[in-house]
């Protein structure tokens, strides 16, 4: 990676958690327990999980796991020891806390996050420095927030500045009118509001990644039936991953092709496909076929669609089984005495 891959200079990261499914099994349901809403045997344990991602790359470069009820926020802090000094870090509203924003700057980093809802917007105060743009003190928080002990909290300082930028979203489908950031990188001259704006619109590239490990690669439902197995596999899923994305940049830097626009189903369909020949290849031979798997990849780029909306729906219907409403055990019961 060379200075014309980063922003302004510097490294950008994205973080956001999601979950993953796995196997029923007694040992897995006591780690990661199933939702309390649903009923016991009806359900599968579920594990949250908190990744943090290259925005230059798509690389993963850390990864968390806890129980599903864990808060994003918590899932994070445990992710904080992997940033490295002047790395910037992006995270959507639910990563915008005092606290957070005070421990990431303690790490020499910096953040755009996504206002929290329960934080008033208002343009009367403040040191206005553009349009829709403003320097702004935070006073620390009156009550110790969860998840913090009363330590860290008497340690917070009593105020921090930070620089509030709000603007609107005109694009037919998007659903959000207006969103409100709140950034630590205040200088305006040297990160202008719009480059700011437009870093946070490629937030939603943590989105689109975490797609691609879950449903591309298939990580969504895990198999293995124990917790150290669960964990040795999401592990192997996230190598795989970072697989794909090596070669991808390799591919784009080589051929001139940006990394992120090449696909990472075409990737892995191409790799799976030159796997024999890398195998049965001589040492000699080995360079020439990577160099070929390289430029094929190339060629498979993804087109450009800005502003594209599709709608949230699926087409396929799925098939008319009725839902497991107890569990396997009384079902059979049921159906021996009927």
């Amino acid at each position: 990676m060379t200075t014309e891959h980063l922003w302004c200079g510097r490294n950008v990261l994205v973080v956001d958690g999601s979950t993953v499914s796995m196997t029923d099994t007694v040992e897995n349901q006591k780690a990661y327990p199933q939702p309390k809403s649903q009923k016991a045997g009806c359900g599968f344990p579920i594990a949250k999980i908190g990744v943090i991602f290259s925005l230059v790359t798509g690389a993963a470069v850390a990864l968390v796991i806890d129980v599903m009820n864990t808060h994003d926020i918590k899932l994070a802090r445990q992710l904080y020891q992997f940033l490295k000094p002047l790395d910037i870090l992006i995270g959507d509203r639910a990563f915008c806390a005092y606290a957070d924003i005070v421990a990431i700057q303690k790490l020499d980093c910096d953040v755009v996050f996504r206002k929290h809802q329960s934080r008033p917007t208002s343009m009367r105060k403040g040191k206005i420095v553009g349009d829709c743009d403003k320097i702004v003190t935070w006073n620390k928080p009156k009550v110790c927030p969860k998840g913090l002990s009363l330590d860290e909290f008497e340690a917070l300082p009593q105020t921090i500045t930070v620089r509030e930028i709000y603007y609107y979203i005109v694009i037919p489908g998007f659903r959000t009118g207006r969103v409100s950031l709140i950034t630590t990188l205040l200088e305006p001259t040297t990160y202008s509001t719009l480059e700011i704006v437009r870093l946070y619109g490629q937030r939603w590239d943590v989105e689109l990644d975490l797609r691609h490990l879950k449903t591309t690669l298939g990580m969504d439902v895990l198999r293995c039936k124990t917790p150290s197995m669960i964990r040795k596999e999401i592990y192997v899923y996230l190598l795989a991953y970072n697989l794909l994305r090596s070669l991808m940049w390799s591919s784009g830097t080589t051929h001139g092709t940006p990394p992120l626009r090449l696909s990472v189903q075409g990737t892995r369909h191409h790799l799976n496909n030159f796997i024999p020949q890398l195998l049965a290849a001589s040492s000699t031979e080995v360079e020439q076929i990577y160099h070929t798997l390289l430029k094929v990849i190339a060629h498979k780029v993804v087109p450009e669609r800005p502003g594209r909306s599709e709608p949230r729906v699926r087409k396929r219907r799925p098939k008319a089984y009725p839902l497991m409403t107890k569990s396997r055990h009384e079902f059979r019961e049921q159906l021996q005495t009927a």
